[in-house]
């Protein structure tokens, strides 16, 4: 599984890799976890606002820190897909 972080480096880009990995960790699965902070990349993804955060190439969050419940349901859907 491929998850992406999108954002500069702020707070809530930082604490949404903080709480991504959290959810990674503990559902015990296997993922590549990479952060993306160059903006031309995150303008050609069409990411307008940050942080996002994609999921094996789709967009699943923008603009907002999900919590790690939220993205644990978010890396089962993707799972199963």
């Amino acid at each position: 599984m491929k998850i992406e972080i999108l954002g500069t480096g702020c707070a809530k880009c930082k604490k949404l890799y903080q709480v991504a990995s959290e959810a990674v960790k503990e559902m015990g699965i296997e993922a590549e976890l990479i952060k993306v902070e160059d903006l031309q990349a995150m303008m050609d993804m069409g990411v307008m606002i940050t942080p996002a955060l994609y999921i094996n190439g789709e967009a699943v969050s923008a603009g907002r820190v999900p919590g790690k419940e939220e993205i644990k349901r978010m890396l089962t859907e993707a799972g199963k897909q």
